[in-house]
């Protein structure tokens, strides 16, 4: 080996270019986060054949020195920290003092700015072969604008490893969708070869923030999504989350945010997906544009050099206020909620049947449910001279009620809770899922509501209303454990036993009572009672295996409520079982009143819409 040399400083930037400037995304990202620490109101990014001609970025921040100019160019050279100290609580986006440097060494970068006091603005500019900087005046008004141009122009290898101008500027796009997303209050431009391709206005109240949310994550996403504010123990969560039935085939709609920098990180990751474990149909992803907010103090994001990752301080402490929130924010989503997403997805149908007509009949939605009443109340009477007195129900006054509550799996017919049925004939006591009208093929329910036809899987529905049932009972009660008759012993490794016996008071907490015997060995004395039947020693390395990934483990909860998932699905009404109008009248009021019924236990939607508008469709009225 040759002997130890420094290395130039042009070779030494080109080397740190290799982690800050992956492609030309990389160039808009950093320069995106120095115009939003300079306290920019609004940013424009020009870019030509995808970043690779041309990357021009300007902003009316607050402008640099001319003095600093030359500075700025300069590595590990920043206006964003000062001592060690710092690094403990930052506040800012970029920090490293890197950037600037990484990106003129492999480019040819101009940069001018003006500060307010100034009366002239400077530009400072530095090609990557010799580094050195050239400073002459400029005319431009306060704030700062950077030009990078033939990007790897001299580093060929880099070049080669650039895909088309059409994927390029699909990065740059995401890149500026994040810091659009991360900052509302500040205005953003994106042009294309003098195309322009995107234009956002500042954004200060809920009407225009959920209005840029739509303009860069589509309008089925909001319409889809319920919003969140939560504050506790120094945290506060906020955003929109979509609902269940808006899930992805990939997780490629998952914005999530620290301190307005956006970031990928496990623990986050575990804790959305626990949120919605109990709600998503197999192998699909949840959507969601989250906001963390906690002390920079609490919270490293000097941990990885394009800051995409950041190590918390109390991770536990994060992740379970993550879970908990989202978790209630999607128990307590409602049929109710859900409407407006429903019709937007109708929207979408009618459009596919060949665009929009107008109906032959005047159709108001805040009228119709004046007219449900009365029909419902012909409908009842009806079906009550088809089955005889079975089932009978008086529609004289609000007395009137389903059969009796409770479901007994031994009993031959299922009853649901008891509830009062509507006979306002103003419709102001009209439910989001309508009123029963027919029972079809004994598997759907057909109802009339406001928007037009409700259609109930009532199986999948009752299955979810008799699950959220034994998950409430099953907490008021707590998880009985019992000891193992012959105490399971199993060989693990070091550092599992060591996990094992430093949490074995959380592990008794979930109804396991585990021992360590040796340096690599563990018993299993008690486990939960439902769980008699269940793998125990798979069970027990699952949650060793949680604890060391995580610091906590939630299989035990995961296998108890399949568990009851399973007992309610055998215990819920069947296909084909005829229902009385009231049964199927009392199994919409519950619905309305249990928490995630618009999915039963397995993900699947348990109810659909179909409006007056897709109807007029299918039928041609208007035409």
């Amino acid at each position: 080996m040759s002997r130890i040399q420094l290395l130039s400083p042009r070779l030494a930037n080109q080397i740190a270019a290799g982690e800050v400037v992956e492609r030309p995304a990389s160039v808009v990202k950093e320069l995106l986060e120095n115009a939003l620490d300079a306290g920019a109101g609004r940013v424009e990014v020009d870019i030509e054949q995808g970043g690779a001609k041309l990357i021009r970025i300007r902003d009316d921040g607050g402008g640099i020195e001319r003095d600093d100019l030359p500075l700025a160019l300069s590595r590990h050279a920043t206006s964003k920290i000062a001592e060690l100290e710092d690094l403990e609580a930052v506040a800012s986006l970029g920090f490293r003092g890197e950037a600037l440097a990484s990106i003129s060494s492999v480019s040819r970068l101009s940069l001018t700015s003006r500060r307010p006091e100034a009366e002239e603005a400077w530009t400072v500019e530095v090609e990557g072969r010799d580094m050195a900087a050239q400073l002459s005046p400029a005319a431009h008004p306060v704030g700062t604008t950077v030009e990078v141009r033939d990007l790897f122009f001299n580093t060929p290898a880099r070049r080669k490893f650039m895909r088309t101008e059409k994927t390029e500027f699909g990065h740059i796009e995401e890149c500026l969708r994040r810091q659009a997303l991360a900052a509302f209050d500040v205005g953003f431009t994106l042009r294309h070869n003098q195309r322009g391709i995107q234009s956002l206005r500042p954004a200060t109240g809920q009407v225009d923030r959920e209005r840029r949310i739509a303009a860069l994550c589509g309008k089925p996403f909001i319409e889809n999504a319920v919003a969140i504010d939560v504050e506790a123990s120094g945290l506060r969560l906020w955003g929109w989350v979509a609902l269940p039935t808006f899930s992805r085939s990939q997780a490629d709609l998952q914005y999530f945010f620290v301190n307005r920098r956006v970031i990928r990180d496990r623990l986050v990751a575990h804790a959305v997906r626990q949120a919605y474990r109990d709600v998503l149909y197999n192998n699909r992803h949840p959507a969601f544009v989250l906001y963390l907010e906690l002390d920079p103090a609490n919270v490293d994001v000097n941990v990885h050099p394009t800051k995409h990752e950041v190590r918390f301080r109390d991770g536990r402490l994060v992740h379970d206020f993550i879970f908990r929130s989202l978790h209630r924010v999607l128990a307590e989503v409602r049929p109710g909620d859900q409407m407006r997403g429903a019709v937007s997805q109708s929207l979408v149908r009618e459009e596919a049947q060949g665009g929009v007509t107008i109906p032959s009949v005047a159709y108001r939605p805040e009228t119709a449910a004046a007219e449900v009443v009365p029909a419902v109340r012909e409908q009842m009477a009806f079906y009550q001279a088809l089955h005889g007195n079975e089932g009978a129900v008086s529609t004289d006054g609000p007395e009137a009620s389903a059969p009796a509550a409770g479901y007994s799996p031994a009993s031959p017919s299922p009853s649901f809770t008891s509830q009062p049925l509507p006979t306002s004939p103003n419709g102001d006591n009209s439910q989001p899922l309508g009123y029963a009208i027919a029972q079809l093929h004994g598997i759907y329910i057909l109802a009339q509501s406001a928007q037009g036809l409700i259609v109930v899987d009532m199986h999948a529905a009752h299955e979810r209303i008799t699950y959220e049932r034994m998950k409430r009972a099953l907490a008021e009660q707590g998880l009985k454990s019992q000891p193992l008759l012959v105490p399971l012993s199993l060989a693990v490794s070091q550092r599992e036993a060591d996990l094992a016996e430093t949490h074995a008071a959380d592990l008794l907490t979930l109804g396991l009572q585990v021992e360590r015997m040796g340096p690599e060995t563990l018993v299993v004395r008690q486990i939960p009672a439902l769980l008699r039947g269940a793998d125990v020693e798979s069970l027990i390395r699952d949650v060793v295996s949680d604890l060391a990934e995580n610091g906590r483990s939630d299989r035990v909860e995961a296998v108890t409520h399949e568990l009851l998932a399973t007992m309610a699905c055998h215990g819920s009404v069947r296909a084909n079982r005829q229902l009385t109008i009231p049964e199927m009248n009392a199994l919409l009021r519950d619905m309305e009143a249990t928490e995630r019924s618009g999915q039963c236990n397995h993900g699947r939607p348990t109810w659909t819409l179909v409006t007056m508008g897709e109807l007029d469709k299918l039928f041609l009225r208007g035409r």
